[in-house]
């Protein structure tokens, strides 16, 4: 009897431990959100307007440590913003000269985002009060898409009509730097405030090179994000 008191004793002592290593959260993050574009001279892109995005979801840090902890979660992240560009064309028949003619698409998309970060935490530099650092990155997929407010968008070149979540590859990459601090509330309950960059590394071009036929063009997300958080 002794003994199984004993090994219930160990059992509860070690669940205690573990589940005080996993803190579990939720985060709002609105954001100013731009994309970066380069392609060849001919088709002049430029990056023309940011956009405020917002985004929000569940965060879980693991502790291996103190002061170390393993980052992830789920979130719900809205990106874009304007670029414009250019290409020459012939108006009737290849024989007429060359016309420029040009755009201006506002890409708003969303996605489902995957952080995978660790957060380095220093000692307490006010009562109840760590600042943290946050490095790492982050996969996402999206999940809808919007080009000048539409789901649907027809070219003015082609006249052919396409999804705007076409235009976007499947996939998306980003580096994720952050810094903010944690305020400790109650015995299990933090607030947190922040702030992070979210830097694209994939191209999510899906449209202009596969379907118009364009050549080295480059579109990439970024964010600028204000995290405010609580864990309990």
């Amino acid at each position: 009897m002794k003994r199984l008191f004993l090994s219930l004793s160990i059992l509860v002592a070690s669940a205690t431990a573990v589940s005080a290593q996993v803190e579990i959260g939720i985060k709002v993050s609105p954001s100013v959100t731009y994309l970066r574009t380069d392609a060849a001279s001919t088709y002049q892109f430029k990056d023309e307007k940011s956009q405020l995005g917002f985004g929000g979801g569940l965060i879980v840090d693991y502790f291996f440590g103190e002061n170390y902890a393993f980052s992830t979660g789920l979130m719900l992240t809205g990106k874009g913003g304007t670029y414009s560009y250019q290409k020459d064309y012939r108006a009737l028949n290849p024989n007429d000269p060359l016309i420029p003619k040009g755009d201006v698409q506002k890409l708003s998309t969303q996605y489902l985002e995957l952080p995978l970060t660790v957060k380095l935490f220093t000692n307490e530099i006010a009562p109840a009060t760590r600042l943290y650092f946050q490095l790492g990155g982050s996969l996402a997929v999206p999940i809808g898409a919007r080009i000048n407010g539409e789901k649907r968008y027809t070219d003015p070149d082609t006249n052919e009509e396409t999804t705007a979540l076409s235009h976007v590859l499947f996939i998306d990459a980003n580096a994720l730097v952050a810094f903010g601090a944690e305020y400790q509330l109650g015995r299990s309950t933090k607030l947190l405030a922040g702030l992070s960059y979210h830097r694209g590394l994939v191209n999510l071009d899906h449209y202009f090179e596969k379907t118009r036929g364009f050549s080295d063009v480059t579109i990439k997300n970024n964010v600028f994000a204000l995290d405010l958080g609580m864990k309990f």
